[in-house]
């Protein structure tokens, strides 16, 4: 049976993983705060003021452990697992129809307006789509391209949108090139693995709908669109047809973005005209709340750190490699190890740095004893396992991610040759290596008598 939202949504009241909010929530004023207080649970709005009739779910995953849900996995192996199914491609099913074709809107019909589209932060421009993802092609192969961006609703049929310097971009350029629009279908609310598929980098030929397929372990069913030369899973929630407008900007932000501040990708942006909209008839919408460890970051953190973990299994021919994981704000990564050379944590953590992700610019190593999904646990390894002199490499002069404000920023939103420059960090807070059990063994951790066997709950 196809996974979509209504399947993840059953997944997580059986999981107890689900608030159902039940009090009326008005989108814009109220909905952006209990999104953004809640790091344990997803939450469904029931009842949305001012939009009648609509419900819409937000914080879902909120965190990586139900990141792990997704994939009927745990926190531990979410990363693993999900690296194991990088490599996977399902070729996608075209059928005839599907539930997102039961109301269709077009011309005059169609209000954007209309969607319970929430504000996230005090400072944003206004309301946002920030779940709908974007099916684009090139315009010389046909390649299909899907990925995340942010739309700051400004009309009934009218958006800005956010185009970071990448695949999605390339097919606008190319369509720029011509003078034409570029064809694009938003569609908003589905399983978090279509997500992560568009979260993953990969080549510019990656159809990301073929790795959703990938990770789901079925088919995706898609449906064509009623005006564009374009295809979308046919049992999503909602799917907005529009067009790229070619060689025309507009202000658009601040919005609150991932890395917990308005600063970064405010300008001028490109603009989507919308000509139809379909949906399902009883749709919910989907909102993902932005900032450090909310949903926003979730979904890009977990296939970061996967594909940087099939990275590193191999530098030097073998790493004993156990786990990666994203940092909060996502421009940092902890690398679980057990280096067996002097330096090699070292080399791994370069790699880290130079990954298929620019967001990386703080790279740390730890040892197997060390929990990272515990923060706390990672600065005791860096208190206590680094020498400054020789465990702290600074590389100054870097590209990094140009959503990251603290780089010195070239040329401007809404052109290709936008990025910044900055320095990027490594810290080896490991052990002495294996070769060196003697000099290892002095960092060995304590363990109280009977740890592990002597509970507590049983003498009271």
């Amino acid at each position: 049976m196809p996974k979509d939202m209504r399947t993840w949504i059953r997944q997580l009241e059986d999981a107890g993983e689900l608030i159902r909010v039940r009090k009326p929530v008005h989108p814009q004023a109220e909905m952006g705060a209990l999104m953004y207080q809640t790091r344990d649970k997803a939450l469904l709005f029931e009842e949305l003021k001012g939009y009648p009739g609509w419900r819409s779910l937000g914080q879902a995953p909120a965190n990586p452990r139900q990141a792990a849900i997704a994939f009927d996995t745990t926190l531990e192996k979410v990363v693993p697992t999900f690296a194991g199914k990088l490599h996977l491609r399902q070729t996608c099913e075209m059928v005839r129809s599907g539930p997102v074709k039961d109301v269709i809107l077009t011309g005059d019909q169609v209000d954007i307006q209309k969607l319970p589209a929430h504000q996230a932060g005090i400072r944003d421009a206004g309301p946002f789509i920030t779940a709908g993802l974007c099916v684009t092609k090139d315009p010389d192969t046909g390649i299909r391209n899907m990925s995340f961006h942010r739309m700051q609703v400004k009309s009934k049929t009218r958006t800005g949108m956010l185009l970071v310097p990448r695949h999605t971009f390339q097919n606008y350029r190319k369509y720029e090139a011509r003078n034409e629009p570029m064809p694009i279908a938003i569609f908003i609310g589905h399983h978090p693995l279509y997500y992560m598929a568009a979260a993953t980098t990969g080549p510019y030929e990656m159809d990301e709908l073929e790795l959703a397929g990938g990770l789901l372990g079925e088919p995706v069913k898609l449906v064509k669109c009623e005006t564009l030369d374009l295809e979308v899973p046919f049992d999503a929630e909602i799917v907005l047809e529009g067009h790229v407008l070619p060689h025309y900007r507009e202000e658009e932000g601040p919005f609150s973005e991932f890395q917990d501040y308005y600063i970064a990708g405010t300008g001028k942006n490109p603009v989507i005209e919308f000509q139809a909209m379909t949906m399902r008839k009883d749709a919910i919408f989907k909102n993902v709340q932005n900032g450090s460890e909310v949903e926003g970051c979730v979904y890009h953190k977990i296939p970061m750190a996967a594909a940087i973990y099939n990275r590193l299994k191999n530098i030097g021919g073998f790493v004993d490699l156990k786990n990666v994981m994203t940092l909060p704000g996502i421009f940092g990564v902890v690398v679980q190890m057990t280096p067996r050379y002097y330096g090699e944590a070292k080399n791994v953590l370069m790699s880290a740095l130079s990954c298929e992700y620019l967001h990386p610019k703080v790279a740390i190593a730890v040892d197997d004893d060390v929990d990272i999904f515990n923060n706390t646990e990672v600065i005791w390894a860096i208190n206590t396992r680094v020498n400054p002199a020789e465990d702290i490499m600074v590389l100054p002069g870097m590209r990094i991610i140009p959503m990251d404000p603290t780089g010195k920023e070239f040329g401007a939103t809404g052109q290709p040759t936008w990025h910044r420059t900055g320095g990027k960090l490594i810290i080896d807070a490991t052990k002495p290596p294996t070769c060196d059990p003697e000099a290892r063994d002095l960092f060995e951790r304590i363990k109280p008598i009977g740890g592990g066997m002597i509970m507590l709950k049983d003498y009271l």
